[in-house]
């Protein structure tokens, strides 16, 4: 079918220079920012695994109309975890992971009750671009056109339409970028691989017209009959791409912490993009400031940024995910958000976020934050990891009588040690998961559910603490339908990520070893869970921008027998509790990780907002009977504490 005309230039334009933003934009109303986007929870798809529009039973639309069988067009049942586990040939099964299985827009945009009833207000999508024809760059992290949607996902049109259903709905939408780099849309000389070494530059033998090319199309002042015999499955769009001088053209990263190999090697096969030049010695690597203030962007760099003006300009989405940070000199990072949120800010969308894919450490982290304007950090140090093990009773959850720096809520509460006078940056600027789609770091890769058969049962553990603490939560799609992603049998983790990307809408690649079944299931028990604790969330403003404490306890009630629960022997099986307090207001929280037994405790909470005598109510629980029970409160030597009960494998909230 062809693409609906868009306004400002019917048709796919091919250079910059046919794109007039103030044409687009004239008389056109834009989605407002929110005020906070930690109020938000964000849900994270990878477009091609989510959902192809064939999916019948188990969900309905935004307006509460199921889809059956009947519907037009639907061949695909909901999973049934009796009869579908484990029932496709898993050599099969696995080979159809690395490759397109059918996710498109039109389908996600179906979807949007489904993430309307599980509580979501921004939706994250992976890259939406034009890939390396005949690549099998299904994660859209290999651009060979960066003004094109690929027609693997649909059309700009389809774009344009989800968006707007998603804004009917209260949802907003963030885009997954790439600036570091774009797809393998050149040949190295004899086509052969080559590596970096010490910043030389190697020989290319020229763009390639899809996959398989060598590099048959000139490196360089294409003309323009060469353009229109190449367009668009040959070299890079838009034209003004075209050029030498885009590329750093230095090989592969083999060491992915040296520097300067890290900022100028190619992302494997990905070719980098030259953003420009800074002072490039030891001494000044250290110092973001002066690389920043030395920074000349390239060319290349300012037609990035009209680039992305332009999605923003076309689509109306109210966010950009900033993929490999680490890969590109924080002036280059600054420069483009600076253009960003200028742009946003001149069409109403005064909060647009720009959101970092940060790694290397907590320090760094806030440091390229407050060096080069980004709103938000993922990919944190080790945070995902202690969430996740705190979880399934395996970390300390910090303890704030020390200056260590070992558990979860450490990496929240020692904000004047990183520089920090507010309890709540690090709830404005930290976005939290506990499953991703890459695991950076890891070797051996797996989701949440996907390491033990105990895991699913802690799940909910897990999405309590990212629900309920500091930071903007995000989950993972799948997550909520307990997807166990994980290689327990080859022992070669040359793909394990694979394994962390399998389809909501099943096709081929199903989770649980499955095909033909999808997973849209909002009566699943974890689905539930989210859907009301997210409620609760949205009522509750201290649940969402509350600073954070976590909390003494004690399973006896007595003074001096008050402390912060440590692991003993590697193990934590008992109740861990945190407070979220705003103004007046406190929601006391807590996890129970032990599976076997219920848990009674005597919690701390803040003396000022609690009299002695009254009472705290019970507001969620994962034991639903709990929900309304009073709690009394009891002043003694170490201030106010209340008495909870938390179920076996369970989360509560107080207020």
């Amino acid at each position: 079918m062809p693409e609906k005309p868009v306004k400002g230039k019917p048709g796919i334009q091919k250079s910059l220079a046919e794109i007039d933003l103030a044409d687009i934009t004239r008389g056109k109303h834009y989605h407002a920012s929110p005020s906070a986007w930690d109020d938000e929870l964000l849900y994270f798809l990878m477009l091609d695994r989510f959902s192809d529009g064939r999916e019948f039973g188990g969900f309905s639309d935004l307006h509460g109309k199921s889809f059956t069988k009947s519907s037009k067009g639907r061949t695909t049942p909901l999973y049934n975890s009796s009869g579908d586990a484990c029932g496709a040939p898993r050599a099969e099964w696995f080979e159809a992971g690395k490759g397109w299985c059918g996710g498109t827009i039109v389908g996600l945009k179906e979807k949007i009750g489904y993430l309307s009833r599980l509580g979501v207000t921004a939706v994250w999508v992976s890259p939406v671009f034009r890939q390396v024809t005949g690549s099998g760059d299904y994660h859209g992290y290999g651009i060979q056109n960066f003004l094109d949607v690929d027609p693997h996902f649909g059309t700009r049109q389809e774009l344009c339409d989800l968006v707007a259903a998603a804004h009917k709905a209260g949802i907003r939408v963030i885009l997954d970028i790439i600036l570091n780099h774009a797809g393998d849309v050149y040949a190295y000389r004899g086509n052969q691989r080559y590596f970096y070494s010490q910043g030389q530059q190697w020989e290319v033998a020229g763009y390639r017209s899809g996959r398989d090319d060598h590099g048959s199309i000139p490196f360089d002042n294409l003309d323009a009959d060469i353009r229109a015999r190449i367009w668009p499955d040959g070299a890079i769009w838009p034209v003004e791409f075209q050029v030498a001088s885009t590329w750093t053209r230095q090989g592969e990263i083999r060491n992915w912490d040296a520097y300067p190999e890290y900022l100028d090697g190619d992302f494997c096969s990905l070719k980098e993009i030259h953003l420009g030049a800074t002072a490039r010695d030891p001494e000044t690597n250290q110092d973001l400031l002066k690389r920043i203030a030395r920074f000349e962007p390239s060319r290349t760099l300012d037609y990035l940024v009209k680039v992305y003006r332009y999605w923003i300009a076309l689509t109306d989405i109210d966010g950009f995910r900033l993929d490999t940070v680490k890969h590109m000199e924080p002036g280059a990072v600054r420069y483009f958000a600076t253009g960003i949120h200028e742009f946003a800010q001149s069409i109403g969308k005064e909060n647009f976020a720009i959101i970092g894919e940060i790694t290397g450490g907590r320090a760094r982290a806030i440091d390229i934050l407050d060096a080069t304007g980004l709103d938000a950090a993922l990919g944190i140090d080790d945070l995902p990891d202690k969430l996740e093990f705190l979880a399934k009773g395996a970390r300390s959850p910090g303890n704030p009588d020390t200056a260590d720096q070992e558990g979860y809520f450490d990496m929240f509460m020692n904000s004047l040690l990183d520089g920090k006078n507010s309890h709540q940056w690090y709830s404005k600027h930290i976005v939290t998961m506990i499953d991703d789609h890459d695991q950076v770091g890891q070797q051996h890769k797996y989701r949440f559910c996907g390491d033990s058969p105990e895991s699913p049962h802690r799940l909910k553990l897990a999405l309590g603490i990212n629900l309920a603490t500091a930071g903007i939560p995000c989950i993972y799609y799948g997550t909520e339908q307990a997807f166990d992603g994980a290689d327990q049998r080859s022992g070669d983790d040359s793909y394990s990520d694979v394994f962390l990307r399998e389809c909501m809408f099943g096709g081929p690649f199903g989770t649980h070893q499955s095909r033909g079944r999808h997973f849209f299931d909002e009566s699943h028990e974890v689905y539930r869970f989210v859907g009301r604790l997210s409620a609760l969330r949205r009522k509750e403003v201290a649940l969402r921008r509350g600073r954070q404490y976590l909390r003494q306890l004690s399973a006896s009630g007595d003074d001096g027998d008050f402390w912060y629960p440590q692991p003993v022997d590697g193990q934590l099986f008992w109740v861990v509790a945190w407070s979220r307090i705003f103004a007046t207001s406190e929601c006391l929280c807590a996890i129970n990780t032990s599976l076997e037994k219920e848990l009674t405790v005597w919690v701390v909470v803040d003396r000022k907002l609690h009299e002695d005598g009254r009472s705290m109510s019970c507001l969620f629980s994962t034991d639903e009977s709990q929900e309304g029970a009073l709690a009394g409160i009891s002043w003694r030597d170490c201030g106010a504490t209340v008495r909870i009960t938390v179920p076996p494998g369970g989360f509560v909230v107080y207020r």
